[in-house]
């Protein structure tokens, strides 16, 4: 696994250091900052998704098992769930910060 991930960070930091070289000296300053956004809000995002979806695997897991104890907890579980969901929407909210400023 640490092999793969590796693999994927080199080719990544290779082809971006291929594209920087082609565009003249002004463009790639431009260029850069650009590949810096469009990163930073992918990394928003995904890092948000990522801990949202474990977020609501483990919260929706105890509240479906409280629920099949006892029926009348659903009201109270179900909200829970609807905050962790609420992460990816901050990772979401904050990638649109860091395009449009």
């Amino acid at each position: 696994m640490k092999k793969k991930l590796l693999v994927g960070v080199m080719t990544f930091v290779s082809s971006a250091a291929t594209f920087a070289q082609t565009q003249s000296a002004v463009a790639t300053v431009s260029a850069s900052g650009q590949v810096a956004k469009y990163l930073g809000a992918a990394i928003a995002v995904g890092a948000a998704a990522l801990g949202g979806g474990y977020a609501v695997a483990k919260i929706g897991a105890a509240a479906v098992g409280a629920m099949a104890e006892k029926p009348e907890l659903s009201g109270k579980a179900l909200p829970y769930v609807g905050l962790a969901e609420g992460i990816c929407l901050w990772g979401f909210l904050v990638a649109v910060l860091i395009l449009f400023r």
